[in-house]
């Protein structure tokens, strides 16, 4: 029981106390042939809990199925510190407690009573008391713990008697006092990750001391937030959230008298530790009531007590957006505080907004309150151009051998080429198919998965294509399926990874930043000579910062070649790899979506053919230490199939090609707080050559492309593009209508 060792106390495993003293089980359920008169063995449980209390011994759990039981109870059996009593039911996967309710909305309770009892244990319990009935009552009890333990109704939680070492954790109460109320001269009291929705103050500590109150999250509609009166000396009140305010972010107005955040009497000063809480800022109350004075600020608390120095009185919560607020109760709370858990109100392990500079202690990203936040994203470290695969060679492979029709490969890409072996939650790579034997496509995908119905490279036989690729990553591999009847050999060049580290997105353009044909980012228009070397400038340009940029992603065409070769892009003042981004035919058109690292405000671009080639790099983002948004891996899942009639939750669209000069626009508005899409995009029986740009919905189509096309070709590219109003539009800058296929790889997300 990890919940006992995070606060202190003696941990005894549910090994190690069924083992000591064996189960008793419980269960009403009909068919379960229950008996109050028998042993409590699994083919003849008990049918009440009381049944259950009243035989159990010490290293005994009781197993509580699920179930309504609408009892009054009363525990005063005890066990030992070497072998405690367990109540213990099944774990709500979705919601606080557990399957086994105490009473329910037609059979409240009066209330649930812990009297003298010692060295016992309640876990994923749910309790429904009656109105104006005591919740849960632990008095004069000693070392007795609730750990997940949802309470509806009553008048709350109350700790009495003079009990000591009672622990209260991951918990959920809403009632109609006081959530939680210490008193009595209780004594090592540990409140802890617990939600508190009263009609009352939240939590009440009276004549108690060494009171812990640490991480819990109140929501308390007007009423008082935290109060510690009387000599409720050496208390603990660290990490916190305490919302007062009318349904959680308005004004009490003429109730905010009462709506203070955290109260403490004078005689409970001495020995008192307040640090690290947040007090929303939204009731209009006094953040602080300190024996007697009121304070509206942190500073002016902090200045007059030398307490919560690294409190905030700031807004609670905050709705993610490009214009949001810091969201203070993220990755800021001291993960050293006595009675933190290893894990959250929901059992969730922390995790490390890379949006948020962590600024608590310990490893420094621990959220304060109940919750911790897991939609965090990942962040990007630029790597390569790094080959991991060619089994030409072989490279990521056993042997030099094509694969084989209707083939896979299997990957690995951590712990290699710099990549880190754990944390990864994506991988970038230019992948080439080359020499292959039939017309077909690879389908890219995370390991252990089975191949989606979606692409990211499509050919004819013999034809060498590329594309950009952004993968999920589940177990250290990604997998390679060759969708075709002939043999291929397979390239893969690593750019990047995504993990907990690294840098952010910054969704931008698309603008043109060079044209060799104009001139565009260079001094004059002259196409780039066999084995000649462009270098670009692309920080200070096009809304990219000077400074602080890691890497820049650009949609890079090819025009024009004179002979066969291929692209290598890289950053500037480096020898350039052996990798390549683009590979070309004499004549063609091809491009590639590049993301490349920037080391000196400029990226290269080298020309590995016997000819002259016109280059055009138009820029989708950039990547910086600092940013709103974070990469989410997704998918891959197919959006769009204009062969096919595709349904949106809004609206509908049946199938049928784009027109000529026409656009097509898909919602993705059910996607959270996006910014921008990863989205492999694949243009599919063109009447006529063309180009296919992607763009914000609501601009203007830009002077950009992001696929060329020939007549009756397919061609596929990845495409990062921002959202604007829940939609990407695709415009078909051609005079024929094509068919369109997109699909989704992940997303940019605040």
């Amino acid at each position: 029981m990890t919940l006992l060792g995070a606060v202190g106390l003696p941990a005894v495993s549910a090994g190690t106390a069924a083992a000591a003293g064996g189960t008793l089980h419980v269960d009403n359920a009909a068919g379960a042939h229950c008996t109050d008169s028998g042993t409590g063995a699994q083919s003849a449980p008990y049918c009440t809990i009381a049944a259950a209390a009243a035989a159990a011994q010490p290293g005994q759990t009781v197993d509580i199925a699920d179930g309504t039981y609408p009892e009054d109870l009363t525990i005063t059996r005890s066990g030992t510190v070497e072998a405690p009593i367990t109540f213990r039911a099944r774990k709500n996967e979705n919601s606080p407690g557990g399957g086994a309710r105490i009473g329910g909305w037609n059979r409240q309770t009066n209330g649930f009573f812990v009297t003298g009892a010692q060295h016992v244990r309640f876990e994923n319990l749910t309790f429904d008391v009656g109105y104006q009935r005591p919740s849960i009552v632990v008095s004069g009890a000693r070392d007795v713990v609730f750990d997940n333990t949802a309470v509806f109704g009553g008048t709350g939680v109350r700790i009495t008697g003079a009990s000591d070492k009672v622990v209260f954790g991951r918990g959920s109460v809403g009632s109609m006092g006081p959530a939680i109320t210490v008193d009595g001269g209780s004594t090592g009291t540990v409140l802890t990750t617990n939600m508190v929705q009263p009609n009352a103050t939240g939590i009440v500590v009276q004549d108690s001391p060494n009171t812990v109150v640490v991480s819990n999250s109140l929501n308390t509609n007007c009423s008082g937030g935290i109060v510690l009166d009387g000599a409720s000396t050496g208390a603990v009140v660290e990490n916190n959230v305490v919302n007062t305010a009318a349904i959680l972010e308005n004004s009490c107005g003429a109730k905010a008298t009462g709506a203070t955040g955290i109260t403490v009497a004078v005689n409970s000063f001495p020995g008192l530790k307040a640090d690290y809480n947040v007090v929303d800022s939204r009731s209009d109350a006094a953040a602080y009531h300190w024996g007697g004075t009121l304070y509206a600020t942190q500073q002016a608390f902090t200045a007059a007590t030398g307490q919560g120095a690294h409190d905030f009185v700031a807004p609670s919560w905050v709705h993610k957006g490009p214009d949001a607020p810091l969201d203070v109760t993220v990755d800021s709370a001291d993960e050293n505080a006595p009675g933190m858990l290893p894990s959250d109100r929901g059992a969730w392990a922390p995790v490390d907004d890379v949006t948020v500079p962590n600024t608590g202690t310990g490893r420094g990203f621990r959220d304060r309150g109940a919750y911790e936040m897991q939609d965090v994203g990942s962040a990007f470290t630029p790597a390569g151009p790094t080959r991991l695969l060619d089994t030409r060679q072989p490279i990521g492979v056993p042997a030099a051998q094509a694969v084989p029709a209707w083939g896979t490969v299997d990957l690995p890409v951590t712990g290699v080429a710099g990549v880190p072996a754990e944390g990864v939650t994506a991988v970038t790579l230019n992948v080439t198919v080359t020499e292959p034997g039939a017309d077909g496509h690879l389908t890219v995908y995370p390991h252990g998965d089975a191949a989606p119905n979606s692409s990211n490279l499509n050919w004819v036989a013999g034809r060498t294509i590329p594309n950009l690729v952004t993968v999920p990553v589940t177990d250290g591999k990604v997998s390679f399926y060759n969708a075709s009847g002939g043999t291929v050999h397979l390239i893969a060049d690593l750019a990047g990874y995504y993990s907990t580290k690294g840098s952010l997105f910054h969704a931008q353009g698309p603008t043109r930043l060079l044209d060799t044909r104009a001139p565009i980012g260079v001094p004059s228009a002259q196409a780039v000579p066999a084995w000649g070397t462009v270098d670009l400038p692309v920080t200070a340009v096009a809304g990219v910062p000077a400074a602080g940029v890691t890497a820049v992603t650009m949609n890079v065409t090819v025009t024009d070649p004179e002979q066969d070769g291929h692209l290598t892009v890289y950053p500037h003042g480096g020898k350039a790899p052996d990798a390549s981004n683009l590979n070309w035919v004499a004549g063609r058109t091809i491009p590639n979506l590049v993301t490349v690292p920037v080391t000196d405000g400029k990226v290269s671009f080298y020309n590995a053919s016997g000819g002259t080639v016109h280059l055009i790099a138009d820029l989708a983002g950039y990547y910086s230490a600092e940013g709103k948004v974070s990469y989410r891996p997704a998918g891959p899942y197919r959006l769009l199939d204009t062969r096919q009639d595709a349904n949106w939750d809004a609206e509908a669209r049946p199938a049928g090609t784009v027109p000529a000069w026409g656009t097509v626009e898909i919602p993705v508005g059910e996607i959270p707080n996006v910014a921008a899409l990863t989205l492999n995009v694949t243009v599919t029986e063109p009447g006529a050559e063309g180009h296919l740009t992607v763009y914000p919905h609501g601009d203007a189509a830009p002077n950009a492309s992001n696929l060329n096309f020939l007549p009756g070709e397919t061609i596929p590219n990845q495409v990062v593009v921002p959202v604007k109003d829940g939609k990407v539009s695709f415009y078909n800058a051609s005079g024929a209508p094509l068919h369109l296929i997109v699909d989704l790889f992940g997303y940019q997300a605040y």
